[in-house]
């Protein structure tokens, strides 16, 4: 049996929350939303617009709708799950552009977000997880007791990036990850910026997509130890912004992973332009830690950002010797 991880108060609250949201729910919607934690829905994530499996917001009562959220809350910092409710609200807005500009596309519905929990979060002697998923959040969670396995795969989106008309033009919810990673790749001197372009053009998308597994090549493009100290700061806070999208203590357990790994072995990589408003993608990885970003679609108006744990996404490297996974990865 694998090791136990250590209790925390962000896991205690997201097993508080989850068991009221299980029990909430009738005998339909437990077969909607609960599976086994040895499913393999367990690590099928997808951050597009479709039919999901889950139980959507649509479908609950009030009630059950406020749990949901509270979950949410619990897996989130008070910044991301702010950025969350953003993003849910502007498939409004996206909708609207739509229509606008005439085209038929997937509904865009904020009631279109999922909710699903695996295994049993009252049950202390086997790992349990919940995920929630629509278009552009991809929240995946995998618990032993209080205890976290996994927080990752971790994806948000935005479209568009920038707002441009009506009354929230302006708004860009995940400007921070943009414009940091602007100032870095800007603050490079040729030699620096040679070593980090690893592609001409942005690519349509993320690379590692919604695969699993984040399989990438060996590391690519400018090592934090080929930066002066101001652009090896920038690239800190630039990898704080996603680290810190969990809650404190998940977030400082993260950052005492990372820093034991070193830093200065990160990777900085970037594709496309670096002019704002042109396609753009950068990479950050160091050991195994993972961050994709890519804004190239709509004109560059539309973003992709992703964090994921090489080895243990969906907890497989925490549980890889146990019984689960094993039959699905």
């Amino acid at each position: 049996m694998p090791e136990r991880p250590t209790p925390t108060l962000a896991g205690a609250a997201m097993r508080s929350v989850a068991t009221d949201f299980a029990n909430s729910l009738d005998a339909e919607q437990r077969a909607t939303a609960i599976y086994d934690f040895m499913d393999g829905e367990r690590i099928f994530w997808y951050y597009p617009p479709t039919n999901r499996h889950g139980l959507p917001l649509r479908d609950m009562t009030d009630a059950q709708r406020r749990l949901a959220m509270d979950l949410m809350k619990a897996g989130l910092s008070a910044r991301a799950y702010e950025q969350a409710m953003g993003i849910i609200d502007l498939e409004v807005i996206l909708g609207e552009i739509e229509v606008g500009e005439g085209r038929k596309t997937f509904k865009r519905d904020p009631e279109l977000y999922y909710w699903t929990i695996f295994g049993d979060p009252s049950n202390e002697d086997s790992p349990w997880g919940w995920r929630v998923e629509g278009h552009h959040i991809s929240l995946n969670f995998s618990l032993w007791g209080d205890g976290l396995l996994s927080l990752t795969p971790f994806f948000f989106g935005t479209n568009p990036a920038e707002v441009r008309n009506g009354p929230q033009a302006g708004l860009r919810i995940l400007d921070q990850r943009e414009d940091l990673a602007f100032a870095l790749m800007r603050s490079l001197d040729a030699d620096q910026a040679e070593r980090a372009v690893i592609y001409p053009e942005a690519p349509w998308d993320i690379l590692t997509f919604n695969a699993s597994r984040a399989v990438m090549p060996a590391y690519e493009g400018l090592a934090a130890s080929e930066m002066d100290d101001d652009q090896r700061a920038v690239l800190d806070r630039l990898v704080d912004l996603y680290v810190d999208q969990a809650p404190a203590d998940l977030a400082d357990d993260r950052h005492a992973r990372i820093a034991a790994a070193g830093r200065e072995g990160m990777h900085f990589a970037w594709a496309g332009s670096a002019q704002s408003g042109e396609p753009h993608y950068y990479r950050i990885h160091g050991g195994n830690f993972l961050v994709e970003f890519d804004n190239r679609q709509n004109g560059a108006n539309h973003i992709h950002s992703v964090w994921r744990d090489v080895e243990n996404d969906f907890a497989n490297d925490v549980l890889g010797d146990h019984l689960i996974l094993y039959h699905v990865l």
